[in-house]
Order: structure tokens, then C-alpha cells, then sequence
């Protein structure tokens, strides 16, 4: 997957640093992730009463012999991760603001390199991108050889549809199955209440959820000293409009917009990460991927 998307000197830093689940995974194999099923590993989890059918082999005799009942030790059984990447593909994802690179590109090159990292682990990536419907939808997979599908699919892949981040959002909700790490690379243009609803609906499947919030620069700042003629990048209307008339009004809307989205994520136990496509994404994914091992990066 050594493509335009991937940047060797990217991977080379991150390659040492695990793409990590907070939530106990469900996969396919043995692998580093918390299971929510019991097993035989290192590391014990709980003690229970023994129950006709167990395995005899599993009883604690210390334990029988301390309160002369039968308990049976637990562990924890480690598994595979189970990764969906869900790239937004409306129009406004073409955004190319003052850092040079739109929100699309930088949305796949942090996929194509979460998805090389993710296989690298031994664990499975799949990738679902669209507007109000899927577009794309590759599930997901540990094989080495599923990394060009992916890179293939980001490459054909341009944003061109209406918002609908909402819509297929509570689709994949439904579709994948439970216990995945879902992570969300979006601009959110949509109402905050209804996409929050989507995050719950995604913890009530029991997903892990992590939304990279993508922004540009200019759109937090607002600092336009002119007049400009503003398009909608997914219906083509324009306005024309004074910006010094509407900054302070608009850098508040702007404000209760991202608070609301804050106090969501909060409430709903996720992962969220504004990603400004000023920095460097090698940078963000490093803080990223070290946040959630709790260590400085």
C-alpha cells in the first residue's frame, strides 16, 4: 500500500505505536485487544461459583480449600480488532482552505495509514465512505493484500454528495457487526442533535467510536477582511456577503456548534479528536495513538 497515500516516513514513526481499543473487542482470533468473553490467558479477571458442566480441570482447590466450595478462576481472553473506517464523501469535504490540502485528502491520508497500521497488528481494517448512501463499502480484513483494495477505493473515491453523515451513520450502526472500533473521519456539517443521536446509536450497539472532527483553519477563524462570494460545495448556491459584519455572530454559532459536539462525545463515551488540517496528520495520529495507550508522545 506503499501508494500516494501513504507516506513511508509517516509509517516509519508510528509503526512502534499500537492502534489501541478502550472497549473490550470482539474478533475472529487471539490477538492484544480485551475480549468481553472469559478464557484461559495470563491475566486473571474474576472468580465464580462452579456450575455443573464446567470444566473440573479450571476449579481453584486453594479457594476450596480456604471456604470448602467449589469456585472456578477466569481470565481474560484477548482478541482481534475489528476496524471500520468511515470516511464522509459530501461536497464539503472538497473544502481547500488556508493550509493548502482539502479535508478530503487529509481524511485519506489518515485512513490509508490507520488501515496499513491496523493490518500491520495482525488485525482486521474495512472502509465505508459516502453522502446520504454508501458509496463504498469494503469490509474489513487482516490480509496484507486487502490494503490495495482500500488504497484503490480512496484513490477512485472523490466527495461529491449531499451531507448525509447522519444517514449512514445509524445504517452501519445496524450492519457491522457488534463490538467493532468504528473510527469516523468527518466534517460534521450537519445538525449536532442528530449526529450525537448516531453516536448513541453506535455505543448502543456496542461499537467503540472514535470521530476525528476535520476542520479548516479559516472556517474557526473567519479572518476575511473583504467581501466574498461563498458556494455551497453540495447544492452550488452562492452568497454574497461582508464577513466584518458577520464574524462575531458567526464565530459564536461556530462556538455553541463544537461545545454541543464536546458535551455529545462526553455523554456518550467516545473518542473525539478535532483534527485541523493545518497540522501535519503524522503529528495528530502520533498524539493519537498515544493518548490511548496514556503515554506522552
Amino acid at each position: 500500500m506503499e501508494g500516494d497515500l501513504v507516506e513511508p516516513e509517516v509509517l516509519a514513526r508510528l509503526a512502534h505505536t499500537p492502534v489501541a481499543a478502550r472497549l473490550p473487542m470482539q474478533g475472529t482470533m487471539s490477538g492484544r485487544h480485551q475480549s468481553p468473553h472469559r478464557g484461559s490467558s495470563v491475566e486473571f479477571a474474576e472468580y465464580r461459583k462452579y456450575v455443573p458442566g464446567d470444566d473440573t480441570r479450571r476449579i481453584d482447590w486453594r479457594a476450596y480449600a480456604r471456604s470448602d466450595r467449589f469456585y472456578i478462576k477466569e481470565f481474560e481472553a484477548d482478541t482481534n480488532l475489528r476496524c471500520c473506517l468511515v470516511l464522509d464523501a459530501s461536497g464539503s469535504m472538497g473544502v481547500t482552505g488556508s493550509s493548502g490540502i482539502s479535508k478530503w485528502d487529509y481524511a485519506r491520508r489518515m485512513a490509508a495509514t490507520l488501515a496499513h497500521l491496523i493490518v500491520q497488528q495482525g488485525d482486521a481494517v474495512g472502509l465505508y465512505a459516502g453522502g446520504p448512501k454508501l458509496s463504498l463499502a469494503i469490509p474489513p480484513s487482516r490480509r496484507p493484500a486487502h490494503l490495495m483494495v482500500i488504497n484503490e477505493g480512496l484513490t477512485n473515491l472523490e466527495p461529491t454528495d449531499e451531507t448525509g453523515v447522519v444517514g449512514y451513520l445509524h445504517h452501519l450502526a445496524e450492519e457491522v457487526p457488534q463490538r467493532a472500533m468504528v473510527i469516523l473521519l468527518s466534517d460534521l456539517f450537519d445538525d449536532p442533535d442528530k449526529i450525537v443521536d448516531c453516536w448513541s446509536h453506535l455505543r448502543f450497539r456496542k461499537h467503540e467510536l472514535v470521530v476525528f472532527h476535520l476542520l479548516d483553519r479559516e472556517e474557526l477563524t473567519f479572518n476575511l477582511d473583504q467581501p466574498f462570494r461563498f458556494t455551497d460545495l453540495e447544492s452550488d448556491d452562492t452568497i454574497v456577503a461582508e464577513p466584518s459584519l458577520m464574524a462575531s455572530r458567526y464565530q459564536d454559532a461556530v462556538q455553541r456548534y463544537r461545545d454541543r459536539l464536546r458535551e455529545g462525545a462526553a455523554q456518550c463515551q467516545i473518542d473525539y479528536q478535532e483534527a485541523i488540517t493545518d497540522e501535519p496528520y503524522g503529528d495528530l495520529l502520533a498524539r493519537f495513538l498515544s493518548q490511548r495507550l496514556g503515554v506522552d508522545s
